[in-house]
C-alpha cells in the first residue's frame, strides 16, 4: 500500500495552534486489507490536545477494496460497457472530546472517502490525482477555516 505519512506530520494551520506536529506510531489495523497508525507525541503549541490512549482514541487508519473491482467487458455490439463498478478507499481518523463538564470523553470520527470508478485508474489516472492534489491543496489551505467551521457551525 503506497499510503505511508512520514513522521511526524506537520499539522495544517489551526486557530489558537502554533506549528503543530503529531508524532505516528504504527499499529494493528482492524482489517487486513487497512494500515493504521496512532498519534504518540505531540509537538508545536496545542493546548488541550492529548495523544492516543485505549480510552481516548486519536488514531489514523486508511483502508483499501478487499478485492478491486474491474472494469467488465464492453457489449461487443454497442461498445458500452455496461455498468462501471466502484472502488473504495477510506481514510479515517478518530479523535476524543469531552462534550460538558463531569461527561465521559466521545469519540469524533473524520471520514474521507474515495469512490474510484473502475477502469479510471488505469485509462485516466491524471484525473485521479488531480482529484487528491485540489483535496490536499484545498485541506491544506483551508486548514484553519475547516477547523473553525467545525467549531462554530458557521461556513
Amino acid at each position: 500500500m503506497a499510503f505511508a505519512p512520514s513522521s511526524p506530520v506537520t499539522g495544517g494551520a489551526q486557530t489558537g495552534f502554533t506549528s503543530p506536529t503529531y508524532t505516528l506510531t504504527a499499529t494493528n489495523a482492524p482489517e487486513a486489507n487497512g494500515k493504521a497508525w496512532a498519534v504518540t507525541a505531540l509537538g508545536g503549541t496545542q493546548t488541550g490536545v492529548t495523544v492516543h490512549s485505549v480510552s481516548s482514541p486519536f488514531d489514523v487508519l486508511f483502508v483499501v477494496p478487499k478485492v478491486a473491482k474491474q472494469l467488465p467487458s464492453a457489449n461487443p455490439t454497442t461498445g458500452v460497457v455496461p455498468s462501471v463498478p466502484i472502488n473504495s478507499y477510506m481514510l479515517k481518523i478518530r479523535k476524543s472530546g469531552t462534550p460538558a463538564a463531569n461527561q465521559s470523553e466521545r469519540v469524533i470520527t473524520a471520514r474521507l472517502v474515495f469512490d474510484v470508478p473502475a477502469g479510471v485508474d488505469f485509462y485516466d489516472s491524471a484525473e485521479v490525482r488531480g482529484i487528491m492534489s485540489l483535496l490536499a491543496g484545498l485541506c491544506s489551505q483551508q486548514s484553519a477555516g475547516i477547523g473553525d467551521t467545525l467549531v462554530t457551525g458557521i461556513p
